[in-house]
């Protein structure tokens, strides 16, 4: 139990006013009730009018999940799908670049400059690339197409044009490229770009394959001579050799004759 002491307090001047009892606690502070445990009575009640909710007639694996409604492309998406399609059909040649805020003159000048190699400038939405993409043998592209992105396309393989244009034009950042069906990056373009023409390779070809031929049948043609040659030295061999046999005897029976 706690003590309680009572006092007066004499109010001070100036001080307002004060409670002239004030109580002090002294001693072990209260201690706090503790909860008691529920009657063993009052326990079956709660069990007994506890609520379970009836079970469902069929388990949730039945019901069908709820599905979202497909998103139909408009016609500008699909037209634009088409022009893809025949674009990657027709050309062997397909370069990504980035866009680095090139002004209109600057990509009329390039476009013109790459209309005279016959290479041309398309422009596409991101979006619309990337979802072209996803279903095609060209999936493997769609990391290039990211923010403002520009396709230079060709009928015929012209790296080594296309690199030489793209000098003159530094907003322009090469990311990679499609050439014949084959995914390049920036340096296997420049590697292409560096090999012979299509032209050059096929004289080589058949400057190798006429020599090679022309020494086949030199090679053939070298032992049936070489053998030829052999046979006729032997005859000739022959030959003198009778000849000498047939000229001796007639010089030894001449002075017979003459004693």
């Amino acid at each position: 139990m706690a003590a309680t002491l009572c006092g007066r307090l004499v109010p001070r001047p100036g001080a307002g006013w004060l409670p002239l009892a004030h109580s002090v606690r002294h001693g072990s502070k209260a201690v706090t009730r503790h909860r008691k445990p529920m009657h063993i009575l009052k326990q079956k009640l709660l069990a007994v009018t506890e609520y379970i909710p009836p079970k469902p007639s069929a388990p949730p694996e039945v019901f069908s999940p709820r599905t979202r409604e497909a998103e139909q492309e408009s016609g500008l998406v699909v037209f634009l799908k088409r022009d893809l399609e025949a674009l990657f059909r027709d050309h062997k040649m397909i370069a990504v670049a980035q866009n680095n805020a090139s002004n209109a003159e600057d990509t009329l000048i390039l476009k013109q400059r790459l209309l005279r190699h016959d290479i041309r400038v398309k422009f596409f939405p991101v979006k619309v690339v990337r979802s072209f993409l996803e279903n095609t043998p060209y999936r493997n592209m769609k990391p290039l197409f990211i923010g403002h992105t520009v396709l230079f396309v060709s009928k015929e393989p012209k790296a080594k044009e296309m690199l030489a244009t793209l000098k003159g034009s530094p907003q322009m950042v090469l990311l990679g490229g499609c050439i014949e069906n084959t995914l390049l990056s920036v340096q296997g373009i420049v590697d292409y770009s560096r090999l012979p023409s299509h032209a050059t390779i096929q004289g080589q070809l058949v400057s190798g394959l006429t020599a090679m031929t022309s020494r086949t049948a030199s090679m053939l043609q070298h032992h049936p001579s070489h053998l030829s040659a052999l046979l006729q030295q032997y005859v000739k061999q022959q030959s003198a050799g009778a000849a000498a046999g047939v000229v001796a005897p007639q010089s030894t029976s001449v002075p017979e004759g003459a004693a």
